[in-house]
């Protein structure tokens, strides 16, 4: 889905970033107002509990303490402070215990600030946790302020404590945590909702442009996008509608120059008939006629025959690759035994393989029936016997034939020069060549392995080449033993046994 969906990508990345943001200003802006909130609260509570000392050690020295002993006065005055003031308690270290304000425990003052007091004179604060003697009763977050309250006539004092409750404040602190949320929550939202509009409202026209583009490789060619607006995305439709115009208008020339080109192929393959009967009759003549004194002339009869059979098959060739083109040809399916086609084919090139003093050795398995064009299997086998015999530098050929349930596959391979590996879609190009300067023996036109590949791909079959230079090639042929049933494998390897695989090719 992450790489389906721009929409989500755009939204996922904006919101990230977004949450980024808010988590880091939030953090600042809540301990920002926290240390404000805390600071106020601080030197507010060391100011009145500097006012308050003050008034308690002015009402202890005032004490007559001949009439009232300094613990119940001291137990009065933090009970009397604490009542008045009622933004406080307050915790009297008296001579035998504390002295605590109704409802607080001693432990609410952090052992710490109890030494700091007992060192020495001042006024300390430290953050605690207000404990209560109700157990039941949860503590609350406060502030303590210690100093020395001194008691007349003596020279000695003891430690008085003011505890701040901090609730008003941590509820002021919770409200703003709430108001950061709820705001960072809607930004959160807002921006989803922006981003995932604004990427709508991009991706609706480069969609377009895909689903276009997908059209007009479908052959849709005079589809158009709508263009609105002036913008970086109206040019783009501008500029979509401008090669769809340019790219009909080139394939619909190209499609009437190939239309021109196979008509003109076609026209005269056809035309060359007449000429070439007639040259025919008259080479026939001249061959019955030679003069056998004369080699010269026993020569140019022979060169003008074997010309003229070449040029007959160059005639037939172009003829059959006119019909593949105009998309004309067509099979004569009949059920075939195509071990035995490979036989015949074999045996019919044995005069070539004795003449170029190479065997070639057949290896078949038994019967491999298949419904195909025998016709055009046998042009199949002859090509690719002819074709080894020619590059095999008289080598051995071998042709083995195989099938199982679903296929009948042929493969001859030969062990002469072989061919580069990016070379293996190209021999079956129309008059192609891998070394142009080599001289041809066979006399080939450079169309067979151009007319096997058309013959293999009307049964649904696979051609495919393999080579190595120096190596030798393999040529595959796999057919299906009836058209209706899709390939899926063949029963021969693509690359020979001896050999790792360099490269294969040409499936449709």
């Amino acid at each position: 889905m992450w790489w389906s969906s721009l929409g989500l990508r755009m939204v996922t990345i904006a919101l990230t970033g977004t949450l980024v943001v808010l988590l880091v200003f939030g953090y600042f802006l809540v301990r920002r107002v926290e240390a404000g909130i805390l600071d106020a609260k601080r030197s507010a509570s060391v100011a009145e509990a500097t006012t308050s000392l003050a008034r308690l050690q002015q009402q202890l020295r005032s004490t007559d303490l001949r009439t009232a002993s300094l613990y119940e006065r001291l137990n009065q005055l933090a009970d009397d402070a604490a009542r008045q003031s009622g933004q406080y308690h307050v915790i009297i270290q008296g001579p035998v215990s504390g002295l605590v304000s109704e409802g607080i425990s001693v432990e609410s003052v952090p052992p710490e600030l109890q030494a700091q007091v007992t060192r020495g004179e001042g006024m300390w604060t430290q953050p605690t946790t207000i404990l209560y003697s109700d157990p039941d009763r949860p503590g609350d977050p406060g502030i303590v302020v210690g100093s020395t309250l001194w008691a007349p006539g003596e020279n000695r004092g003891f430690p008085i404590y003011f505890i701040f409750p901090e609730t008003d404040e941590a509820a002021t602190l919770a409200l703003v945590q709430r108001v950061v949320i709820t705001f960072g929550g809607l930004i959160m939202l807002a921006m989803g909702i922006a981003t995932f509009l604004s990427t709508r409202e991009i991706a609706r026209p480069i969609r377009r442009a895909s689903i276009t583009a997908s059209r007009l490789a479908d052959g849709h060619l005079d589809e158009r996008m709508r263009v609105r607006g002036t913008d970086d995305l109206a040019r783009l439709a501008t500029s979509m509608n401008g090669m769809a115009a340019t790219l009909q208008g080139q394939i619909t020339e190209l499609e009437n120059l190939s239309s021109l080109q196979q008509q003109f192929v076609s026209d005269v393959s056809h035309e060359l008939r007449t000429p070439l009967t007639t040259v025919r009759m008259a080479a026939d003549m001249l061959i019955d006629s030679r003069d056998d004194s004369d080699p010269d002339m026993v020569r140019a009869t022979e060169l003008l025959h074997d010309e003229l059979d070449r040029f007959e098959s160059l005639l037939s060739d172009l003829l059959e690759i006119s019909r593949f083109d105009a998309g004309a040809a067509v099979l004569a399916l009949d059920l075939c035994d195509v071990a035995d086609l490979v036989t015949d084919e074999v045996n019919a090139a044995q005069p070539l393989a004795e003449k170029l003093q190479t065997p070639v050795v057949v290896s078949t398995d038994g019967p491999a029936t298949a419904e195909v064009d025998p016709r055009r299997i046998r042009r199949i086998i002859r090509n690719l016997v002819s074709n080894a015999l020619e590059h095999g530098e008289s080598s051995p050929v071998e042709v083995t034939v195989a099938l199982d349930d679903q296929a009948v596959a042929v493969t001859v391979r030969d062990h002469g020069i072989g061919f580069e590996p990016w070379q293996a879609e190209k021999v079956f190009a129309r008059f192609w060549r891998a070394d142009p300067s080599r001289v041809r023996s066979v006399g080939g036109t450079g169309l067979g392995l151009a007319i096997s590949l058309e013959d293999a791909h009307l049964h649904h079959g696979w051609l495919e080449a393999w080579g190595r230079p120096g190596g030798g090639a393999q040529f595959r042929l796999t057919l299906p033993r009836r058209p209706d049933h899709p390939l899926t494998g063949s029963p021969l390897p693509a690359v020979p046994a001896d050999d790792r695989p360099q490269i294969t090719g040409s499936r449709p």
